[in-house]
Protein backbone atom coordinates (compact mmCIF):
# COMPACT_ATOMS: atom_id res chain seq x y z
CA UNK A 1 0.00 0.00 0.00
CA UNK A 2 1.46 3.03 -1.24
CA UNK A 3 1.84 6.17 1.86
CA UNK A 4 -0.97 8.29 -0.17
CA UNK A 5 -3.55 5.33 0.32
CA UNK A 6 -2.46 5.01 4.37
CA UNK A 7 -3.20 8.41 4.54
CA UNK A 8 -6.28 8.37 3.37
CA UNK A 9 -7.27 5.14 5.14
CA UNK A 10 -6.16 6.70 8.36
CA UNK A 11 -8.43 7.52 11.11
CA UNK A 12 -9.77 11.35 10.96
CA UNK A 13 -8.23 11.78 14.70
CA UNK A 14 -5.00 9.82 14.31
CA UNK A 15 -2.16 11.85 14.78
CA UNK A 16 0.19 11.90 11.21
CA UNK A 17 3.02 8.94 11.12
CA UNK A 18 6.71 10.89 12.42
CA UNK A 19 4.77 14.18 13.84
CA UNK A 20 6.12 12.86 17.05
CA UNK A 21 10.22 12.22 15.71
CA UNK A 22 9.78 15.67 13.94
CA UNK A 23 8.86 17.21 16.90
CA UNK A 24 11.12 16.10 19.30
CA UNK A 25 14.01 16.97 16.39
CA UNK A 26 12.74 20.23 15.82
CA UNK A 27 12.45 21.22 19.36
CA UNK A 28 15.38 19.75 20.27
CA UNK A 29 17.80 21.98 17.63
CA UNK A 30 15.84 24.82 18.83
CA UNK A 31 17.26 24.48 22.76
CA UNK A 32 20.80 23.91 20.36
CA UNK A 33 20.23 27.08 18.57
CA UNK A 34 18.90 28.67 21.61
CA UNK A 35 21.74 27.67 23.79
CA UNK A 36 19.18 28.06 26.61
CA UNK A 37 16.09 26.03 28.14
CA UNK A 38 14.37 28.82 29.55
CA UNK A 39 10.65 28.18 29.71
CA UNK A 40 9.95 30.99 27.57
CA UNK A 41 12.29 29.95 24.99
CA UNK A 42 11.56 26.25 25.27
CA UNK A 43 7.85 27.62 25.67
CA UNK A 44 8.09 28.72 22.23
CA UNK A 45 10.32 26.21 20.81
CA UNK A 46 7.48 24.00 21.87
CA UNK A 47 5.07 25.72 19.90
CA UNK A 48 6.94 26.43 16.94
CA UNK A 49 8.40 22.46 16.27
CA UNK A 50 4.58 21.13 16.89
CA UNK A 51 3.08 24.08 14.25
CA UNK A 52 5.66 23.20 11.71
CA UNK A 53 5.95 19.38 12.45
CA UNK A 54 2.27 19.12 11.91
CA UNK A 55 2.36 20.91 8.37
CA UNK A 56 5.25 18.77 7.17
CA UNK A 57 3.85 15.79 8.43
CA UNK A 58 -0.05 16.56 6.75
CA UNK A 59 1.69 17.94 4.06
CA UNK A 60 3.77 14.96 3.33
CA UNK A 61 4.03 11.38 2.91
CA UNK A 62 7.53 11.63 3.49
CA UNK A 63 7.67 11.49 7.34
CA UNK A 64 5.05 8.39 7.48
CA UNK A 65 7.73 5.47 7.84
CA UNK A 66 9.28 7.91 10.47
CA UNK A 67 8.33 5.83 13.90
CA UNK A 68 9.99 7.68 17.01
CA UNK A 69 11.05 4.00 18.93
CA UNK A 70 13.89 4.10 21.43
CA UNK A 71 15.77 1.86 18.92
CA UNK A 72 15.86 4.86 16.53
CA UNK A 73 16.53 7.40 18.83
CA UNK A 74 19.40 5.61 19.72
CA UNK A 75 20.30 5.10 16.30
CA UNK A 76 20.08 9.07 15.47
CA UNK A 77 21.96 10.33 18.54
CA UNK A 78 24.76 7.59 17.06
CA UNK A 79 24.46 8.72 13.80
CA UNK A 80 24.53 12.62 15.19
CA UNK A 81 27.56 11.41 16.72
CA UNK A 82 29.58 10.19 13.67
CA UNK A 83 28.55 12.86 12.09
CA UNK A 84 30.25 15.78 14.28
CA UNK A 85 33.28 12.92 14.28
CA UNK A 86 33.09 12.74 10.25
CA UNK A 87 32.90 16.46 10.13
CA UNK A 88 35.62 17.40 12.21
CA UNK A 89 37.88 15.20 10.50
CA UNK A 90 36.90 16.76 7.35
CA UNK A 91 37.35 20.03 8.53
CA UNK A 92 41.20 19.18 9.82
CA UNK A 93 41.68 17.63 6.54
CA UNK A 94 41.06 20.73 4.58
CA UNK A 95 42.92 22.57 7.36
CA UNK A 96 45.70 20.40 6.24
CA UNK A 97 45.48 21.56 2.61
CA UNK A 98 44.94 24.99 3.61
CA UNK A 99 47.77 25.61 5.37
CA UNK A 100 50.41 23.16 3.22
CA UNK A 101 52.69 24.95 1.19
CA UNK A 102 51.99 22.77 -1.60
CA UNK A 103 48.41 21.61 -2.41
CA UNK A 104 48.38 18.03 -3.51
CA UNK A 105 44.51 17.44 -4.80
CA UNK A 106 43.39 15.35 -7.10
CA UNK A 107 39.52 16.56 -7.67
CA UNK A 108 36.95 14.67 -9.51
CA UNK A 109 33.35 13.23 -9.29
CA UNK A 110 32.68 9.49 -7.98
CA UNK A 111 29.80 7.84 -8.16
CA UNK A 112 28.29 6.17 -5.00
CA UNK A 113 25.79 3.75 -4.49
CA UNK A 114 22.59 4.26 -1.80
CA UNK A 115 21.75 1.41 0.35
CA UNK A 116 18.82 3.87 2.01
CA UNK A 117 15.53 3.54 0.13
CA UNK A 118 13.52 6.11 2.42
CA UNK A 119 13.54 9.51 0.47
CA UNK A 120 13.99 11.18 4.22
CA UNK A 121 16.80 8.98 4.37
CA UNK A 122 18.63 9.80 1.37
CA UNK A 123 18.03 13.21 2.12
CA UNK A 124 19.73 13.06 5.46
CA UNK A 125 22.66 10.75 3.58
CA UNK A 126 23.29 13.53 1.03
CA UNK A 127 23.02 16.64 3.03
CA UNK A 128 25.52 14.46 5.51
CA UNK A 129 27.93 14.24 2.79
CA UNK A 130 27.47 17.98 1.29
CA UNK A 131 27.84 19.52 4.41
CA UNK A 132 31.35 17.58 5.53
CA UNK A 133 34.01 19.90 3.76
CA UNK A 134 35.70 18.51 0.86
CA UNK A 135 32.58 16.58 -0.64
CA UNK A 136 29.14 17.89 -2.49
CA UNK A 137 26.49 16.07 -3.74
CA UNK A 138 25.94 17.23 -7.46
CA UNK A 139 23.30 14.43 -8.47
CA UNK A 140 20.72 11.48 -7.63
CA UNK A 141 19.55 9.56 -10.18
CA UNK A 142 17.84 6.64 -9.13
CA UNK A 143 20.41 4.31 -6.46
CA UNK A 144 23.38 6.35 -6.76
CA UNK A 145 24.80 9.75 -5.59
CA UNK A 146 27.25 11.67 -8.07
CA UNK A 147 29.78 13.08 -5.92
CA UNK A 148 32.64 15.97 -6.22
CA UNK A 149 35.11 15.00 -4.15
CA UNK A 150 37.93 17.26 -3.28
CA UNK A 151 40.54 14.61 -3.30
CA UNK A 152 39.44 11.26 -5.31
CA UNK A 153 40.90 8.49 -3.68
CA UNK A 154 39.27 5.51 -5.71
CA UNK A 155 36.66 5.79 -9.00
CA UNK A 156 35.16 2.42 -7.42
CA UNK A 157 32.24 2.57 -6.59
CA UNK A 158 31.93 0.42 -3.53
CA UNK A 159 35.29 1.69 -2.31
CA UNK A 160 33.85 5.23 -2.85
CA UNK A 161 30.63 4.44 -1.04
CA UNK A 162 32.14 2.73 2.22
CA UNK A 163 34.50 5.76 2.43
CA UNK A 164 32.53 8.51 1.81
CA UNK A 165 28.99 6.98 2.74
CA UNK A 166 29.86 4.43 5.40
CA UNK A 167 30.13 6.34 8.30
CA UNK A 168 26.44 7.06 7.99
CA UNK A 169 24.93 4.24 6.56
CA UNK A 170 24.54 2.00 8.94
CA UNK A 171 22.87 4.61 11.60
CA UNK A 172 20.52 6.47 8.89
CA UNK A 173 19.46 2.79 7.54
CA UNK A 174 18.17 2.00 11.19
CA UNK A 175 16.45 5.47 11.87
CA UNK A 176 15.13 5.69 8.27
CA UNK A 177 15.17 2.39 6.39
Amino acid sequence: MSPVEEESQRAPNALPGGLAALWLLLLVLWIVFNASAAPAILLVGVLAAGVIAWIFTTRSAVWSDVRLTPLRLYHFLCYAGVFLVEMVKANLGMLRYVYAPRIDIHPGIVRIDLRLSSPIGRLALANSIALTPGSLVMDIDDDALFIHWLDVRTTDAELATEMIAGAFDKHLGKVFG
